[in-house]
């Protein structure tokens, strides 16, 4: 990096919020983007499930938001519904940025839905990934090359993006504890990610299950694979 693009960086300023809920991705992202005088990236504040995003983004209204998908408590597209009011702000909205390691057209086209201004993977790298804030910062929509496409076909024609007639039947927990099923998680494991009893996994399961005419996991599985929701 020249000294030019060095001083470029340190001049631009960035308030951001990580909202993942794992502590040690977390804490790579703190380390790859977080050194400001670097950067430009100023961290300051963390979340690791819905609610405490909420409470945190609130109090500290940052510029950007970098926001995982799949979160305990209703996921990232609840944290964009209950955030709503700060993203249509005409002064100093708060802008969201996905980042996450799903590339399912169905996440990405229902936090763009949401109101996020773009969606980017874990495999971008830490210089692409300040690059990707700062112009979600500047108003611009930023996508990683591949999920681009899922984005224009959706968008492509004046009519509303296609619905999913099976799946919106589906609250989004169920299709949380329905992701998680179809990925082999046991009940337990579900119950321990999602901050909920095994009971109440179940319920959701029996749910799922009778809402979309399924017999068992395995139909399950393949109905959510056939989707690319796993």
């Amino acid at each position: 990096m020249t000294t030019d693009a060095t001083e470029e960086s340190v001049e631009r300023r960035v308030r951001v919020v990580l909202v993942d809920d794992h502590r040690m991705f977390r804490t790579g992202v703190q380390a790859e983007i977080g050194q400001t005088d670097r950067t430009g990236v100023e961290v300051i504040g963390e979340a690791a499930d819905v609610d405490q995003a909420v409470t945190v983004i609130t109090a500290t209204r940052p510029e950007v938001v970098l926001l995982d998908v799949h979160l305990p408590g209703g996921g990232g597209v609840e944290v964009l519904r209950r955030c709503a009011s700060m993203m249509a702000a005409v002064e100093d909205p708060v802008r969201f940025l996905a980042l996450s390691v799903s590339d399912a057209a169905e996440d990405v086209i229902g936090v763009i839905r949401g109101g996020a201004r773009g969606y980017v993977t874990k495999t971008i790298t830490g210089t692409d990934l300040v690059d990707s804030i700062f112009r979600v910062q500047e108003g611009d929509a930023v996508f990683s090359p591949r999920l681009a496409g899922f984005v224009l076909d959706a968008f492509a024609s004046t009519d509303a993006p296609p619905i999913d007639e099976d799946l919106d039947r589906l609250t989004q927990r169920e299709r949380e504890v329905l992701r998680l099923i179809a990925r082999g998680y046991a009940y337990k494991e579900i119950a321990k990610q999602l901050f909920i009893s095994v009971k109440t996994v179940e319920s959701h399961v029996s749910a799922v299950l009778r809402k979309l005419q399924l017999s068992n996991r395995h139909e399950l599985t393949r109905w959510a694979t056939a989707r690319r929701l796993v």
